[in-house]
């Protein structure tokens, strides 16, 4: 039995030493933990990758590209097939015979718009993509914070349940005294021990919300799930980063990166309609090789050949004209998607304003409710402890409390979230939430 009893202690104990320590963060460290490892904000960080090389693409386009070659070819050639008759005496094939050969050749452009014009454009994708991927970190921020709040709103009603179940303890234990001593009755007992139950039953519905919350927390910043979080600002629950009172629409417009990508988008597609009109100009190209060439290694001399060409388009078949259109066509939707955006913008600044302003008029009366709440419960108390009433006005304000208590971390929570939403719609959840 005690070796039994050892071997299971020491199993509890390596069990508990491979379990890693609860992960403890703060609001701060939330976000910038999201900005490091949240698979969306990954992913647009390889797209800005991936539109660097595309520049990188581009440009080789405009620069000259060479190329080496070593070859031996055995030769055969029908006379006949090569120049349409025969001449009497002459062979009908000559050969075989192998060639040796070995050297470089090369193109250049001289003078080509439109690979100019693929250049600028593949510069302005790597500014979109940047624009792109400051969209996927506001997201990824302002999901993080409403995560976050959630998760200290869940903490908090589970702080207050905890509190509520002391307190219902405490008059359940206050009417079951009262009816041992013969003052108070069995139905204040019952009502009491009803009471209590009830709180319970709410504690354990605020602990599980608050195990779901963090779950989602862990989810949006990509921890492993074997890994317990912590919030570490409970005690600051309701110090958030206050937007500056100056933020005024324009300021929103200029910082929202949706709209600087829209902006690019629409340089881009001009570019696009430059580019196709401008295919029709000439386009001038110097080409070359230069090979060591011979029947034989010993037989082998220097050949080359250079050349310059202009080429212009005589007839397309539509093509270019409809590379025009399609390119403006772009254009004006661009331009109604960026004002549909800017429209949007528009009335998420100002709902959010509007929620503020009310959230904190709410925070206000919510404390003045929770403190006639504690007011009422202490005088209902004092009135059943002195037989004056029975428990009902106890319970009655037990309820109110609770309902005090809720309307305060929900107002709280409000005031926390229309902050956050502000701070989004005006562009500047990065800067204030993680520097």
């Amino acid at each position: 039995m005690i070796i039994r009893t050892v071997c299971f202690l020491a199993l509890a104990g390596v069990a508990l030493a491979q379990q890693p320590a609860p992960l403890k963060l703060t609001l701060k460290d939330a976000v910038n933990l999201a900005l490091k490892q949240n698979p969306q904000v990954i992913l647009a960080n390889l797209n800005v990758s991936q539109s660097q090389q595309d520049v990188a693409v581009a440009k080789s386009g405009l620069l000259p590209q060479a190329a080496g070659n070593i070859s031996e070819t055995v030769h055969r050639v029908n006379l006949e097939t090569a120049i349409g008759f025969s001449f009497p005496g002459f062979p009908q094939h000559i050969g075989p015979y192998e060639v040796f050969q070995g050297g470089v050749g090369f193109n250049a452009p001289i003078f080509d718009l439109t690979l100019w014009h693929r250049y600028r454009s593949s510069q302005m994708g790597v500014n979109a993509a940047r624009a792109q991927e400051q969209t996927a970190r506001e997201e990824s921020v302002i999901l993080v914070v409403s995560q976050y709040l959630g998760g200290q709103r869940a903490a908090a009603e589970v702080q207050a349940a905890q509190s509520r179940v002391d307190l219902a303890q405490a008059l359940y234990d206050q009417a079951a005294d009262l009816q041992k001593n013969g003052v108070g009755t069995g139905i204040d007992t019952l009502r009491a021990n009803v009471e209590l139950q009830n709180e319970k039953q709410r504690l354990i519905v605020a602990r599980t919300q608050l195990e779901t919350s963090l779950f989602a927390l862990a989810r949006l910043l990509n921890i492993e799930p074997a890994r317990e979080l912590e919030l570490a600002d409970q005690v600051a629950f309701f110090d958030t980063p206050e937007v500056p009172v100056d933020q005024t629409l324009e300021r929103a417009y200029a910082s929202r990166p949706e709209l600087r990508q829209i902006a690019i988008q629409e340089q881009r597609a001009e570019l696009e309609e430059k580019t196709a009109a401008d295919s029709r100009l000439p386009k001038l190209s110097a080409n070359g090789i230069w090979l060591e060439q011979g029947l034989t290694l010993a037989s082998i001399i220097p050949v080359y050949q250079y050349q310059a060409s202009v080429d212009f388009p005589l007839f397309t078949g539509g093509r270019i004209q409809a590379e025009r259109a399609k390119a403006g066509l772009a254009l004006r939707q661009l331009k109604q998607q960026e004002q549909e955006v800017r429209n949007r913008i528009a009335l998420e600044v100002k709902t959010a304003s509007a929620q503020l302003e009310a959230a904190r008029s709410e925070v206000t009366v919510a404390n003045l409710g929770v403190q006639l709440a504690h007011q009422e419960v202490e005088q209902a108390r004092d009135r059943f402890q002195a037989g004056v009433a029975n428990n009902i006005e106890v319970v009655s304000a037990q309820d109110a409390l609770s309902r005090a208590n809720d309307n305060q971390i929900a107002a709280l929570y409000r005031y926390n979230q229309s902050r956050a939403d502000l701070a989004h719609a005006a562009g500047q959840m990065e800067s204030l939430y993680a520097k």
